[in-house]
């Protein structure tokens, strides 16, 4: 999940992870040089959730400040390398090996779902979820926190109404935001519901968005009077947000009907360049489509390719609303990977892949392949639902997609797909750094395998050879 899905993303946050270093985004570029995709064996010894998984644990989201990670969700307790360290909802360790937990450990009360950096000043953090303190100042679902002491910097507003999903620190012509978004209809006592341009000093609303964001998915499957999705069910909000690679667009995801005026259900695109950030022309007629009731807001999570001249897309959804499970053909864009042109109109997509029913959360590309990954199967799988279909590949957990066609990139014996891990509730976010993907996760059932090597819950790094 997710929320920027957010930091250095080679892809999605690369221009936002590279400044946290001090680079710059005409720099990006020349710190990219992978020789090939990144490997599918993980580095041995990085962190992982440790403990029960009743209830799940689960990293969130993954962010990288300089030489260090910072990692944010739901759990008590993590190991490395047979030490265990109690940490609540929010930890950070070296970004390289020997990837040493740090002694950081403040005491969030709730989940934290979401952090994020502001102009490379790596001494405080930004988070945000549905939690209620902070090493014991009372906050409400936002808050600035010190790295090295874990206490909460009152001097930046820390109350939101209602849950707030994705936090992304972005600079503009010089003037800094924290771009906050969620489920709240108020922050820091701006009225400017849903999606909220802050400033990072006093976490006041700074005027840059003015959204007006509204509406939701209301719809029942035909010929059903209960089998509906609602306000209720699926309220307004929004979900997570993907910086472009040159810091100034950004795509936003969510449950709505309307943004700045225009029609956009799922997905739309600000233009970070004008004042207030304006919405894009770019759109599809595609993201209007129905999935299944109980999953109406799919689209998910997004990524940009590195030159910005595509969008991948990882969606949810079950199947369109009113269709058929089992050996049947899909269509839409439900439980799928799709690439979408990002020219500034409404556009078509280039390519779709169907996972066959399963749910994909996150997405990161490079050069070489766009990655995504969640809780599926199965890979090239249009014409089965939960089974593996005709000209179908195994791929669970996460997988790897031609950036042309969108055909998964296959292991050696070309019977199954070149990545792995364990399913658990899926992947819910993926960092990719100039040193590889990071994909976070949970350890549902246990969970704790990728690329056929165990000690991986909750986190999983694939470097780049």
């Amino acid at each position: 999940m997710r929320r920027l899905t957010f930091g250095t993303l080679l892809t999605a946050t690369l221009t936002s992870g590279l400044a946290l270093l001090g680079m710059t985004p005409a720099s990006a570029a020349l710190q990219q040089a992978p020789t090939g995709p990144v490997s599918s064996t993980p580095a041995a010894n990085t962190p992982e959730l440790y403990g029960s998984d009743s209830p799940v644990q689960q990293v969130r989201q993954l962010v990288q400040c300089g030489s260090t990670m910072y990692a944010v969700g739901t759990f008590n307790e993590i190991k490395r390398d047979n030490t265990t360290y109690t940490r609540y909802n929010v930890f950070s360790f070296s970004a390289t090996a020997p990837y040493a937990v740090t002694s950081w450990a403040p005491d969030v009360i709730g989940i934290v779902n979401t952090i994020t950096f502001s102009d490379g000043n790596c001494a405080d953090a930004y988070i945000g979820g549905k939690f209620t303190s902070v090493n014991g100042t009372k906050v409400a679902n936002i808050a600035e926190i010190d790295t090295t002491t874990g206490n909460v910097v009152t001097s930046f507003g820390h109350t939101a109404n209602g849950q707030v999903e994705t936090l992304l620190g972005v600079t503009v012509g010089g003037v800094s935001h924290i771009l906050a978004g969620g489920y709240y209809t108020s922050i820091n006592g701006s009225t400017n519901k849903y999606m909220t341009s802050l400033n990072p000093t006093t976490g006041q609303d700074d005027g840059f968005l003015s959204l007006n964001i509204s509406g939701n998915y209301d719809f029942c499957t035909p010929g059903s009077t209960t089998q509906c999705a609602t306000a209720t069910n699926n309220p307004t909000r929004v979900y997570n947000q993907q910086l472009s690679p040159d810091g100034t667009l950004d795509l936003v995801e969510g449950d709505f009907t309307s943004v700045g005026g225009q029609p956009r259900q799922q997905i739309f695109m600000l233009n970070l360049t004008t004042t207030p950030a304006s919405v894009t022309a770019w759109t599809s007629s595609e993201f209007n489509g129905e999935c299944y009731y109980t999953e109406p807001f799919y689209i998910q999570a997004a990524a940009w390719s590195p030159d910005e001249s595509t969008i991948y897309i990882a969606t949810t959804g079950y199947h369109p609303n009113g269709g058929k499970t089992g050996a049947t053909p899909r269509t839409g864009l439900c439980d799928a990977a799709a690439a979408f042109p990002s020219t500034q109109t409404s556009v078509s997509h280039i390519w779709v892949n169907y996972t066959g029913c399963d749910s994909l959360f996150s997405a990161a590309a490079d050069s070489y392949l766009a990655y995504f990954g969640g809780h599926e199967r199965y890979s090239m799988n249009p014409d089965d639902c939960d089974a593996l279909g005709p000209g179908g590949y195994h791929a669970p957990g996460m997988e790897g997609l031609s950036p042309t066609t969108g055909n998964l990139y296959l292991n050696s014996g070309k019977t199954a797909g070149y990545y792995t891990r364990a399913r658990g509730y899926g992947a819910d976010d993926m960092l990719l750094t100039t040193a590889g993907l990071w994909i976070a996760s949970d350890n549902y059932h246990n969970s704790n395998q990728c690329g056929g090597k165990y000690g991986h819950a909750g986190i999983c790094f694939l470097p780049y050879s």
